[in-house]
């Protein structure tokens, strides 16, 4: 895979659509680049996909719900492979509002700023409900950006996790069960090192609170936007989340490696 590319959606659960593209980064592998939908009784889109595969991120998002029904935006945080088509979205979906922090309303403020009445602050550890269920924001246990929120649906015990629990991959896969445990630990541990270095310099103790609290909730699907659907495995990715500030940091290519990958045409790790 040289370019990115966009999938059908599959689902995560009676009422969850997972919306999966994969981008490539040369030498390494390929990411998971996801949104999601939660059919809830005031239906939740989970971010908004990559710009270059908006086209078709928006017929995807129109065959799993009718736009006219979304009501919530849930922008876990303002990377442009989370808000490719934020603002398609916002014109075609007239009741949607977008949550997210005050942080986050001021960056997007930068560049294309959002109606108030379009905009619901909410910060970590406060709830939005939306109809059949509560959404508790959660701060998840890495990121990349400071404006980053996650939520634990406590109807279907799901987590959305953002940028958390991404893993590098060598092929598309709709289960994150499939990939194999070792791949999985490696790819996660890769990523992890690339999206979130601050964990190298960590206070060891506080992050073990952060995985501990992770634990307690104990979700039963956790829903990274870099990971293909995790059923069942909190322990196992939490495990290898926690190692992650034990290793050693992640150093990118330079110049010569770069134009070496150029020239190979990147590939996947083996």
């Amino acid at each position: 895979m040289h370019r990115p590319e966009i999938f059908d959606p599959y689902p995560a659960g009676p009422d969850i659509d997972v919306l999966p593209s994969f981008f490539p980064i040369p030498g390494l592998g390929i990411v998971p680049v996801n949104a999601f939908v939660l059919k809830a009784q005031e239906p939740v889109l989970v971010d908004t996909g990559l710009l270059d595969l908006s086209d078709g991120f928006m017929d995807r998002l129109s065959s799993v719900i009718d736009l006219d029904d979304l009501r919530w935006l849930w922008l876990t945080h303002n990377d442009h492979d989370h808000i490719g088509s934020l603002h398609r979205i916002i014109e075609a979906a007239p009741r949607i509002r977008v949550v997210t922090t005050f942080l986050g309303l001021g960056k997007m403020s930068l560049f294309r700023p959002l109606a108030v009445d379009r905009v619901y602050l909410l910060n970590p550890g406060q709830v939005l409900d939306v109809g059949d269920r509560k959404l508790t924001s959660v701060r998840p246990p890495t990121y990349d950006a400071p404006e980053t929120t996650g939520f634990y649906d406590h109807k279907s015990a799901a987590l959305f996790s953002s940028d958390c629990f991404g893993a590098l991959m060598a092929e598309p896969a709709e289960s994150a069960g499939g990939i194999g445990s070792e791949r999985l630990r490696d790819g996660l541990i890769a990523w992890t090192k690339m999206d979130s270095p601050w964990l190298h310099a960590i206070d060891r103790d506080e992050f073990t609170k952060t995985i501990n609290y992770f634990l307690g909730l104990a979700p039963k699907v956790i829903l990274s936007a870099h990971l293909p659907a995790a059923h069942g495995m909190t322990d196992e990715l939490l495990q290898y989340i926690a190692m992650v500030p034990d290793e050693e940091p992640f150093v990118g290519p330079d110049q010569l490696a770069l134009q070496s990958m150029a020239k190979s045409g990147g590939g996947a790790p083996q």
